[in-house]
């Protein structure tokens, strides 16, 4: 008894190595192994098992990067086995790694009759055998390890799954040769693994238990502090358990081990424990270093462990978000799905979030978050009858200022998330708490104060959300999700071990096994008087993600809008009765848009696969919303030789209102004219001066006579710098960037072309035309930069300093916009140094300002400094192009054309609709009469932003508006067509049980600012 602790430590470590986990498994027995490979991508069981299978043995090598190949595994269970104490399995070592979880291979056990098993995982190798012989088929799916070079790790994979990913080291960039593996072109063809081992075995289950024990028990003894008596006593039963070990007869001295732990196991928690709901949780990414068609059998593989979890142990419960991955299951795998749909009838496999997908919420268009709730909460009330109270994004990269009114109108009561502990300058004050939106809304929030949505139950996370749970003292519960994460298979047996050993353990935190709706409602009973975190939830790091890969960005922009014209004017068209409204094909686009939206791939942060495949459904989803747009704008227009303008330019600046059509032309160009040292732009309205040297050196508002330009300054000018950042290349931009700037000021080129004054510059190996227009009375100067560029690592900024002083800028987000200070008083404010904007940003003074937007185009910098004259320069730049090299080391190269207007706007309303006016060109249809619109609004503050026929295909019509400029307004909405009542929904297009309007009264609103209102309109023919 006189070891020191070190020595103890090290003895039971060598106790349960030596001698303990070797006698899990008490017999071993071989089995046949046959094997197809696939010769490209997977296909179904009843494909697979009708091919001719081979001879295989464990050594051998199998399936090249992303390829696929089926083992069938056959054999007796020896006689003798499966006596009482012992359970027989099948254990499966594909040749995993200890690494990581998800990122490697993976396997689908079926039976001969194509019914699904469960999963084999890194850390989930086995499954129970039934009857006295096997059976079995392995879709074993050999998926390259795109994180292999940014961890390290030396833990060796322990027998039976009993392995854990200790936390490894980062290291700074991975060669180039991993970042290639994400493509199938450039992936190679040579097997990547090597199968193991595949063994019948006999486990003992009450060595199984003892390293339940001993695992549980250790952990806890490192997080307690010396000096307590309680670490003591844990330390003393562990020897006294080496003690009871017999090195000779390990089976037969376990049990009396186990009595040596009975006591301190049985020590209940102390009375002000932390109490934690622990739930089952997966966090399963529907891409990201994989590509969706992989996403679709990691749902598969993760949901059947799951539900071989919930068969052994009724206490269990699993949270399960995006309505996508279900619905795969239900499409891919429908005996699965049936499984699911009974778990989700008992409480016990609950879906969660109410999305679509995990979206991201800084970049999707207003309208395509309502649709992330429409169509999950959708499928979830189809499916399985219910709403998701609880909305789920634990991984999302920060958190618009809308989303709180926008979830709560959408069912949800209580919101999760953890992804702002991984903040890197500030931390964030809470962990459960109210967030108001932009418009008032507050919603639940909790933070899991582990700081992750993947624990294993360890002592070590556990004690991790008891000290740092921010709300001690007015409350003590908190929520853990447990299960391997990104893919890798959810929870295990051995942490549902730990959970109930932790049910009621001295020293530790209480945990219970429980569900979302569970934790919420208790935490909610018991914080009375929760704190209030107010607007957006910036996230201090992943800057980088409004700008990587462009081409996924444009695609997003762009669909969302086309999807804007291509339901409004097929609402205007089917409610005046000249066609039936394209339900379906308007669904199937949406739903590529709101996957697209994932938070790994909108962002610009997965392999090249992922985003060569959503360039090509952007591409697929554009011709088809074209053609839809093209079929109701010619019914609306008529027979003729007219041009009817579709998208007709407002009748003033602040009146963003693009539902009419016009007859008439489109606006004229001014042609550029060569002037004393350089060439104008001018109409009516403004004045743009260049240079000799092609660079915007004036910007005149003709009726103040106020140049927009600083004097000395150049706008429109772009910039390159360094971009390489310490850690995720793809999904960061570090703080230093902006310490080396290399400024395009020699063009290559300066002359007219057409209708343009273009400006040509190159650098390093790429080129860059800027090409600037304005037409006829336009408020605003056009600016199209086209980029071939071919540079690495660098980021491409385009610059536009003002003579404007502002204390704070405003940005677009979804259903109105955010006012960010363009100073640095606080840590807060400095780690805000790249932001996101929607369609526009504005920088003004009292009754005067400037307004840059785009049709493309996230990430921004906005700063001011003071001249020598005493006056302010306001600078704003957006982030056009980055090129990072991981994950996809091709990101961003190639040919790009970014679209940016910049003018006059004296509020943010009128920025507003200079952003309605890049994103939405006018369209000229020959016909012969304009088109009434189908939706106005009396209010200029209350804009329109969604026209369409209601979901449940009954035709009524539903508009969606919201207050813009951030002030109460009263409007009347105006319907184009007869309607014999109208009402108030949700977003879900639900009564809100108010009064309805009937036909024959106007429909007046009062609104809150930045309010979104849901108009339903049951329409007369």
């Amino acid at each position: 008894m006189h070891d020191n602790v070190a020595q103890v430590e090290q003895r039971v470590g060598a106790t349960v190595r030596d001698f303990v986990a070797p006698a899990l498994f008490r017999r071993t027995a071989p089995v046949d192994i046959t094997a197809w490979e696939v010769p490209d991508e997977p296909v179904p069981f009843a494909d697979a098992v009708r091919q001719e299978f081979e001879p295989f043995e464990a050594g051998q090598a199998w399936s090249k990067p992303w390829g696929t190949t089926w083992f069938h595994l056959t054999g007796p269970v020896p006689a003798g086995w499966g006596r009482a104490g012992t359970t027989v399995q099948l254990f499966v070592d594909l040749g995993f790694s200890s690494l990581m979880p998800a990122f490697q291979a993976e396997g689908l056990l079926y039976r001969p009759d194509g019914t699904i098993v469960k999963g084999v995982e890194p850390f989930n190798h086995v499954v129970d055998v039934e009857g006295k012989s096997v059976d079995l088929y392995v879709e074993a799916a050999s998926n390259p390890n795109m994180l292999e070079h940014f961890f390290v790790s030396a833990a060796p994979a322990a027998p039976g799954g009993m392995a854990a990913a200790l936390p490894g080291t980062f290291l700074p960039a991975p060669p180039a040769h991993t970042a290639r593996l994400g493509s199938k072109a450039t992936a190679g063809s040579a097997p990547i693994y090597t199968l193991r081992s595949v063994l019948l075995v006999e486990r003992d289950l009450e060595v199984d238990a003892l390293l339940a024990d001993v695992t549980v028990l250790t952990g806890l003894m490192r997080e307690l502090e010396p000096s307590l008596p309680r670490r003591a006593e844990i330390l003393r039963a562990l020897e006294r358990m080496c003690d009871a070990i017999d090195p000779d007869d390990v089976r037969g001295s376990v049990a009396a081990a186990r009595r040596e732990l009975a006591a301190v196991l049985a020590a209940p928690a102390h009375a002000t424990a932390h109490s934690i709901v622990a739930v089952g949780h997966a966090h399963l990414d529907s891409a990201w270093l994989w590509p969706t068609r992989e996403t679709v059998r990691k749902c598969a593989r993760t949901f059947s462990n799951v539900l071989d979890l919930m068969d052994a142990d009724p206490g269990f419960t699993f949270a399960c978000s995006s309505a996508q991955q279900f619905a795969w299951v239900k499409e891919f795998y429908p005996q699965l799905f049936d499984r699911i749909r009974e778990r989700v009838a008992e409480g016990r496999f609950v879906p969660v979030g109410g999305m679509w997908v995990e979206s991201d919420t800084n970049m999707p268009g207003g309208e395509a978050l309502v649709r992330q709730f429409l169509h999950g909460q959708g499928f979830f009330l189809r499916e399985f009858g219910l709403l998701s109270r609880e909305a789920w994004l634990p991984d999302s990269f920060g958190f618009t200022a809308a989303f709180p009114q926008i979830a709560r109108s959408a069912g949800t009561d209580s919101f999760l998330t953890q992804k702002m502990s991984w903040n890197d300058t500030n931390r964030m004050p809470h962990h459960s708490f109210l967030w108001e939106g932009l418009d008032g809304s507050r919603i639940f929030t909790h933070f899991p104060p582990n700081d992750t949505y993947g624990s294993d139950l360890g002592a070590a996370d556990l004690a991790k959300a008891q000290r740092q749970y921010a709300e001690k003292g007015a409350s003590n519960v908190s929520m853990t999700l447990f299960g391997w994460y990104d893919g890798g298979g959810g929870p295990t047996r051995e942490m549902i071990a730990a959970a109930h050993r932790t049910r009621d353990l001295e020293g530790s935190p209480r945990v219970t096994l429980g569900s979302p709706a569970e934790f919420f409602a208790e935490a909610k009973a018991n914080l009375a008087r929760p704190d209030v975190w107010s607007g957006e939830m910036y996230l201090e790091t992943h800057r980088g993600t409004y700008t990587s890969q462009a081409r996924t960005k444009r695609g997003n922009r762009r669909s969302e809008h086309l999807l804007r014209e291509a339901e409004l004017w097929s609402a205007t068209a089917a409610a005046r009765g000249l066609l039936d409204y394209p339900y379906e094909q308007l669904d199937a686009v949406w739903r590529t848009v709101l996957l697209q939206q994932f938070h790994d791939i909108l962002p610009g942060s997965a392999i090249a696969w992922v985003h060569e495949e959503a360039e090509e459904n952007y591409r697929r989803a554009g011709e088809e919303l074209e053609a839809v747009i093209a079929v109701a704008q010619r019914a609306l227009a008529g027979e003729g030789e007219t041009t009817v303008v579709f998208n007709a330019a407002p009748v003033a600046d602040g009146d963003v209102r693009p539902l009419a059509a016009a007859v008439g032309g489109t606006k004229p160009v001014v042609r550029p004219k060569a002037v004393p040292d350089g060439h104008l732009l001018e109409n009516s309205r403004i004045s743009a001066r260049f240079d000799a040297a092609g660079f915007l050196v004036s910007l005149v508002d003709v009726a103040s006579g106020r140049d927009l330009i600083p004097p000395g300054e150049v706008a429109s000018l772009l910039q390159v710098f360094r971009d390489k950042p310490n850690l995720f290349e793809a999904w960061d931009i570090d703080r230093s960037y902006a310490n080396t700037v290399t400024e395009l000021r020699a063009p290559a080129e300066v002359r007219i072309v057409g209708d343009a004054l273009t400006v040509r510059h190159t650098h390093g190996k790429s080129e860059i035309v800027q090409r600037f227009r304005l037409a006829a009375d336009a408020g605003e100067l056009q600016i199209e930069t086209a980029v071939d560029w071919h540079e690495q690592e660098k980021l491409l900024k385009l610059a536009f300093p003002v003579d404007v002083r502002a204390e704070h800028y405003a940005s677009e987000i979804q259903f109105g916009h955010v006012l960010r200070p363009t100073y640095t008083n606080t840590s807060w404010d400095a780690a805000r140094f790249e932001t996101v904007a929607h369609r526009w940003v504005h920088v003004g003074e009292p009754g005067f300002g400037v307004v840059i937007a785009n049709a493309s185009t996230y990430g921004h910098d906005v700063t001011r400094t003071t001249r020598d004259d005493g006056g302010t320069t306001t600078l704003v730049r957006q982030s056009l192009l980055r090129a990072p090299k991981f994950p996809d080391p091709d990101a961003d190269q190639g040919a790009h054309v970014f679209h940016t207007t910049i003018g006059f706007a004296a509020t943010p309303l009128e920025a507003a609709a200079a952003g309605y006016r890049l994103n939405l060109p006018q369209r000229g249809v020959r016909g012969d009469h304009p088109v009434e619109p189908i939706a106005t609004v009396s209010s200029p503050s209350v804009l329109v932003e969604s026209v369409k026929l209601a979901e449940d295909r009954s035709g009524d019509l539903v508009v969606r508006l919201y207050e813009a400029q951030g002030a109460r307004a009263e409007v009347t909405v105006g319907l184009g067509a007869p309607f014999s009542s109208a009402w108030r929904t949700d977003l879900l297009e639900r009564d809100l049980g108010e009064p309805a309007w009937s036909g024959n009264e106007p429909i007046t609103l009062e609104l809150r600012p930045f309010q979104i209102t849901t108009i339903r309109a049951r329409l007369t023919r």
